[in-house]
């Protein structure tokens, strides 16, 4: 007891015990008591109601039982702990009723989404809650083997719940041994495929309810759009794209000439008439640029030109393409 003696009392928070205060309290409860002098460098524990003075001498301070004093301490806690619960069950009961006005408001039902993994995670949500059917639209001719596989977990996951799914993939596609991997992996009956020359942007529609759309040009950043006209629109466009769409089992019609010219190359074709140079054919059939050049290298070929210039009057000519309007 004596070591503690001079010592200052250390300051520290309502519901702490310094070093000083430790000891003595320890000290105390071995002994069942101390004398009302050693409290001096622990003034906390009177102030803690750790001890109590000795009824049969004042004198002497007696120690409550842990069990006993962490009750008495953990009283305004407990209080606090309540009057929050009451505060959030009152801040619930004022706010839940106005969730149905915020949902008519077209600035909340649209979340920007910043950040593939936000991006992934909010699709996953919709794909989770996914009941009757979904909608996608990719603007390419092939896919990375990770996003395959993370679409499939998904595809195999909806397909168990009966969810139906429509895929929309550009001509390419066709050729790609990853996508016709994936789509051999869905149950027959659960999906269906369709192939167009040229398409929109990226785009994810779950249950005519939420749909997801690119907002910045390397795909970082999406909205989420629950506004029911805006997904409504979404979807007719879809719809459009679907009905000019092939499906995946049909072949893509042959020149309607005796040119020996393949689709791919007519679609090249009607694009260089528009006027539009090797990078944006490209971008739109979603061929890369050397694949580009070599449909136009192979075209000039069948049709004997002898340059670009020469080569767009020839597919007029002949009537492979119509001219522009």
């Amino acid at each position: 007891m004596g070591k503690d003696e001079g010592i200052p009392h250390q300051s520290h928070g309502d519901l702490e015990l310094c070093d000083a205060g430790v000891r003595t309290y320890t000290e105390a409860l071995r002994a069942g008591r101390l004398p009302r002098s050693a409290l001096g460098p622990a003034p906390c524990l009177i102030e803690l109601a750790l001890v109590h003075p000795d009824p049969q001498d004042d004198g002497w301070m007696r120690p409550v039982p842990p069990s006993a004093a962490l009750a008495h301490l953990l009283q305004p806690v407990t209080r606090e702990i309540h009057e929050r619960i009451r505060l959030s069950a009152a801040l619930a009961d004022s706010l839940a009723p106005l969730a149905s006005v915020a949902s008519t408001d077209p600035n909340l039902a649209i979340t920007v989404l910043e950040g593939l993994p936000l991006i992934e995670a909010a699709i996953q949500n919709a794909t989770d809650g996914a009941q009757h059917e979904v909608l996608t639209l990719q603007p390419s001719g092939n896919r990375p083997v990770e996003q395959l596989k993370k679409a499939l977990t998904r595809a195999l996951d909806m397909s168990e719940r009966g969810v139906t799914l429509r895929h929309i993939y550009q001509h390419p596609a066709r050729y790609s041994p990853a996508i016709k991997a994936y789509l051999d992996d869905v149950p027959p009956g659960h999906i269906q495929v369709r192939t167009i020359e040229q398409t929109v942007e990226r785009l994810f529609v779950f249950d005519s309810t939420v749909a997801f759309i690119p907002a910045s040009a390397r795909r970082d950043t999406a909205l989420e759009i629950r506004h029911p006209a805006l997904v409504r629109y979404l979807i007719q466009v879809y719809e459009v794209l679907w009905a000019q769409a092939k499906p995946l089992t049909s072949p893509l019609q042959a020149p309607a000439h005796d040119t020996p010219i393949t689709a791919t190359q007519l679609s090249v074709a009607r694009l260089l008439v528009e006027g539009n140079t090797d990078q944006i054919v490209a971008r739109k059939l979603a061929i890369s640029v050397r694949t580009c050049r070599a449909h136009i290298a192979k075209l000039m070929h069948a049709l004997g030109a002898t340059s670009r210039t020469h080569l767009g009057a020839l597919l007029v000519q002949s009537g492979i393409v119509e001219p522009p309007r």
